[in-house]
């Protein structure tokens, strides 16, 4: 009967001893148990600040845990990026990708990560289409005009930019590519003053984001020829999109995407994609978007990880073609 009873005993210690070394295992294995960094590589107000907080607000309810926007602007992007690249892989450092990202990493030689090495995609978020604008003066009421136009006055018509290696530079190289057409670039320090220069005539074309092209449009300041994507935009449904305007291939949008640091663990990879991407088809995160002027864009983060590859290779085309390095 003693010896039954301590068999008993040996047996519930050893039990209670192996449910709390697994009881351990998953505390620790659960994710996330803190607050998680989301890294911006861009200004606080600006657009991905704005969609980043977006998020991160819905991300905070659904894993339970602070999401902390933490703005690290500078270069281009150049400097919050490195610092995503160069935390610990666990899921408590997230990062903001975009074109910026994209774009730098080819008109800086000088960068000290692979974008396509050093980053794990996580999920895509938004896309914001651009929009190709002429000043009131110019004779051409469609992009066949100003294509026309500009073919036969090469050299004489300028379009403006943010600077040198800016979105809206490459976004005006890819024209001139694409159109065969010889414009005058004229960079400018920031896209502010390049719009007011193209709202005074100074620069007669650009490629203007959604957020700033349609207030402009919409009040006649500007002329709009057409969006740069494959299909119309629901914020300026009457403009064509390039390819019904006779520019196919022409597709020019900036992007807003998730990554972390290598190597995060797939199972997290999936957690945060799985969640990431019923926050982004909600109603309140569209809303949310609409307000940026932008639409919400969803897929899997093998989707994600082509498409910067594609989009790395297709501003790389365009700076080796045009000989574009930052300034």
């Amino acid at each position: 009967m003693m010896r039954a009873a301590i068999v008993s005993v040996a047996i519930a210690a050893l039990f209670s001893a192996v449910t709390s070394v697994h009881g351990r295992e998953q505390a620790r294995d659960a994710y996330p148990d803190k607050p998680i960094r989301f890294v911006v590589p861009f200004v606080a107000g600006g657009s991905y600040d704005v969609v980043a907080r977006l998020l991160g607000m819905n991300l905070s309810e659904v894993l339970g845990q602070r999401i902390v926007v933490d703005n690290r602007p500078g270069a281009g992007g150049l400097i919050g990026t490195k610092i995503i690249k160069e935390a610990a892989g666990d899921g408590y450092t997230l990062g903001m990708f975009g074109n910026p990202q994209t774009i730098s990493v080819n008109v800086n030689p000088n960068t000290d990560y692979d974008i396509e090495k050093d980053f794990t995609p996580i999920a895509p978020l938004a896309v914001l289409t651009n929009v190709l604008v002429i000043h009131g003066s110019v004779p051409a009421h469609s992009l066949k005009e100003f294509i026309a136009l500009a073919k036969s006055k090469p050299g004489q018509f300028n379009y403006g930019s943010g600077g040198v290696g800016a979105t809206t530079h490459l976004a005006g190289e890819l024209f001139k590519s694409l159109a065969g057409v010889q414009l005058v670039h004229v960079p400018y320090k920031g896209s502010g003053v390049a719009v007011t220069e193209l709202l005074s005539g100074q620069v007669q074309f650009m490629v203007l984001n959604m957020v700033l092209a349609r207030p402009l449009v919409e009040s006649g300041r500007i002329r709009a020829l057409a969006v740069a994507s494959p299909r119309r935009s629901p914020f300026l449904p009457e403009v064509p999109s390039t390819n019904e305007a006779g520019l196919t291939g022409y597709e020019f949008s900036q992007w807003y995407g998730v990554v972390a640091p290598a190597k995060l663990p797939g199972k997290i990879v999936n957690q945060l994609n799985r969640e990431i991407t019923k926050i982004v088809q909600s109603s309140g995160f569209k809303k949310g978007l609409m307000r940026q002027g932008a639409e919400p864009m969803s897929s899997d983060a093998d989707t994600l990880a082509r498409f910067i590859k594609s989009d790395v290779a297709k501003y790389r085309k365009i700076v080796k073609e045009q000989h574009i390095l930052a300034n």
